[in-house]
């Protein structure tokens, strides 16, 4: 299922995509190593995360705090929009609507 939303959906991935790439140990999610993700290219990156975005899009629908490696992926119903936060400081936010 996925989580609801009213914006365009390759937008909202787009955005999520590129949010999820500002966290440094995103690629823990997948169970990588940090050897094996340093000997990515950065498509190869970029897949990857587009990859975990798609996934958080979904996975958000029936689990509103997704753990992504020292990040926090959050999705906040009320305000219409996904919140991603390493520790207290807020990295990005993607709107839903």
């Amino acid at each position: 299922m996925g989580v609801k939303h009213a914006r365009d959906y390759g937008d909202i991935l787009a955005e999520l995509t590129a949010a999820v790439g500002l966290i440094e140990d995103s690629y823990v999610f997948f169970e990588m190593e940090a050897d094996d993700w340093e000997r990515l290219s950065e498509e190869d990156r970029r897949e990857v995360h587009e990859a975990l975005a798609e996934d958080l899009f979904y996975g958000l629908g029936t689990e509103p705090v997704i753990t992504v490696g020292s990040g926090v992926i959050m999705l906040d119903s009320s305000l219409h929009r996904i919140n991603i936060l390493v520790g207290d400081t807020e990295l990005a936010t993607v709107l839903l609507v």
